[in-house]
């Protein structure tokens, strides 16, 4: 598929999904979320892609917010639907994903933005970047999952205080929270964001999957976390990866895992 919004790059078993509105600071207008929502599904879906990266065009932002405009004339019906479609569309459709999402942060990081790359599975960012939700500003709150997944990244204090003050945070105070796990100078944020996702593509795909599920378990209302890590831990015994695992560290040589 052609996207207007979106750039897609192959590179091996990495996909780059690039958001390509450079001149809006990439901010996600409604078209940008449905293209993102089919670019997720085609990579989930897609044999020959490993894991993604998701980052935004040019220097001066991962995602600056929503497009605000597109606010404008929505009542209560509207606004609750906005978000409850963009939060399994999008968010949801990311944040459970069966392969490793990695969100490169290159700039501002901001409201839907910042939610975005908590829908990731693991964020790093540039020295440049900052991040927060400024979204009281407006009169609103965070209607992407944004006062979940802050809560469950760097604890319900802080995540109040980001919330109700709206104060953007460095990169530097982002990795010291732990919403992001590592800190790179600009011009080396995409080399380090790949290097990540090789090492985690050389392990087991249908392990990896495993694993996501299961720590996604254990922030689920209703669902027991120990009881979907054994589950998915058994299930791990019927697969050829879990055989060809064994014999390569008998044999003491690599494994070369098919996702089978």
């Amino acid at each position: 598929m052609e996207f207007q919004n979106l750039l897609i790059e192959n590179k091996e078993r990495i996909q780059y999904i690039i958001i390509n509105r450079e001149s809006k600071l990439n901010a996600l207008n409604k078209d940008t979320l449905a293209e993102l929502h089919t670019a997720f599904f085609e990579a989930f879906n897609n044999p020959d892609v490993g894991g993604i990266i998701i980052t935004g065009a040019g220097t001066k932002a991962f995602v600056a917010g929503a497009d605000i405009s597109e606010f404008a004339s929505l009542d209560v019906a509207a606004g609750t639907a906005l978000a409850r479609e963009g939060q399994k569309e999008v968010f949801d459709l990311i944040a459970n994903g069966n392969k490793p999402v990695i969100a490169a942060i290159n700039g501002f990081a901001l409201g839907g933005g910042l939610e975005l790359a908590m829908a990731c599975h693991i964020r790093i960012a540039s020295e440049t970047a900052k991040m927060g939700l400024p979204e009281v500003t407006l009169g609103l709150i965070p209607g992407y999952g944004g006062t979940q997944r802050l809560a469950q990244l760097i604890g319900k204090s802080k995540a109040l205080q980001m919330i109700l003050t709206a104060d953007m945070i460095t990169a530097v105070e982002a990795q010291q929270f732990g919403l992001v796990t590592h800190v790179a100078c600009p011009e080396d944020l995409l080399i380090e964001a790949e290097g990540l996702l090789q090492k985690i593509l050389s392990r087991a795909p249908l392990a990896l999957a495993a694993a996501i599920h299961a720590v996604n378990a254990g922030f689920t209302d209703g669902v027991n976390g120990y009881e979907t890590e054994i589950a998915e831990f058994g299930k791990c015994f019927g697969t050829q990866d879990f055989q060809e695992g064994v014999a390569a560290f008998l044999a003491k040589r690599k494994a070369d895992f098919k996702g089978e």
